[in-house]
């Protein structure tokens, strides 16, 4: 459902109102998952009373509990689906393949890779990490790119290098967890699950400032990946550099997915299933990076409220929830390109 079209100087942009309206559910979704999520835990704060401590109001003990102990593990969890979210929207578009997600073409195990290598091997603290998952995430988008360059890196090129790319990471994973020894291995299952556990205001404002900086320029080449859905000739004959966008598009993504996989480990399917809902709520044929950042902050809070009342001696880690979820809709989804004829 298109709607008008609004035009100031030389510069128009044309209003969905569908996806508009999408956009600002998905919204009052995540922030009302966000409110019920901090006030859940041992010490339950009811939903409004959580609002008017966050207002600067409430006792001392609400305060401390809201501000210090759960709001950074709110905000964490909106910016990591947010980012995993526009990530893999990227990927597919740029793969044009549904199946084209940072988890399933290999950077969530590249990160995982850099991350093992600082455990097990450097006994690095948690900044030396968080560096590593980036530098893993970072190493690894550039190899499967490289390898899938050939007349452009999309479709199934990159999707079956990126799956043979991880199933290398995979292996070199099991070995580094296998010649560690006790301690690193706890430390390392941990961090490989998946969890929002412990996060604080120190993963807060890194993922926010890569946010920051990366999220609008996926959003500025929004309209040039329109473009080359058309096809790369059609969208050269309208000026548009297409190997520039897509290197530019493909760097971007990789280094969102890092900095969330470095935030809290590698949580799994948010990426592959974001942009798919999203597209299917705007009933949108193209790009759809904002719903699906948005689509992806509520799923994944979403997530970590129903992993907080799984079990009734604490709750699962994130990633469980999310593995288990979205391996299901990869099944389906596998299922209906079979159907489609796709693979």
């Amino acid at each position: 459902m298109t709607g008008p079209t609004v035009r100031k100087g030389g510069f128009s942009v044309r209003v969905d109102v569908r996806a508009t309206l999408v956009c600002a559910g998905l919204l009052l979704v995540a922030s009302g998952v966000s409110v019920v999520l901090v006030g859940t835990g041992d010490y339950r704060i009811a939903p409004l009373d959580v609002l008017r401590t966050l207002a600067g109001h409430g006792t001392a003990g609400q305060r401390f509990v809201v501000r210090d102990l759960r709001l950074p593990r709110v905000a964490v969890a909106l910016l990591i689906g947010s980012a995993l979210g526009m990530a893999g929207a990227a990927f597919q578009t740029v793969s044009r393949n549904p199946l084209g997600s940072p988890d399933v073409i290999g950077f969530g195990q590249g990160s995982a890779a850099g991350a093992l290598t600082v455990i097990v091997l450097l006994k690095g603290p948690a900044w030396q990490v968080s560096a590593g998952a980036v530098a893993g995430g970072l190493l690894t988008g550039l190899a499967v790119f490289l390898l899938a360059r050939r007349e452009g890196a999309h479709g199934y090129r990159l999707v079956l290098v990126g799956i043979g790319a991880s199933a290398v990471l995979s292996a070199v994973n099991s070995y580094l967890l296998v010649k560690a020894d006790f301690v690193d291995v706890a430390r390392a299952v941990v961090w490989l699950t998946g969890s929002l556990d412990g996060r604080d205001w120190n993963q807060v404002w890194p993922l926010l400032g890569a946010c920051t900086a990366l999220m609008p320029v996926l959003l500025a080449q929004g309209r040039a990946l329109r473009m080359t859905e058309m096809g790369e000739d059609t969208a050269r004959a309208l000026g548009v550099r297409v190997e520039r966008v897509r290197v530019t598009v493909v760097l971007a993504a990789v280094l969102l997915t890092a900095a969330a996989t470095a935030a809290a480990g590698p949580i799994a399917f948010v990426a592959l299933t974001a942009p798919q809902l999203a597209r299917r709520l705007t009933r949108s044929p193209g790009v759809c990076l904002l719903p699906s950042a948005l689509m992806g902050a509520a799923l994944l809070a979403t997530a970590d409220l129903c992993a907080q009342h799984a079990t009734g001696s604490g709750g699962l880690p994130v990633g469980v929830a999310t593995g288990v979820l979205g391996g299901a809709y990869l099944l389906w989804l596998l299922v209906a390109e079979r159907r489609a004829g796709r693979i």
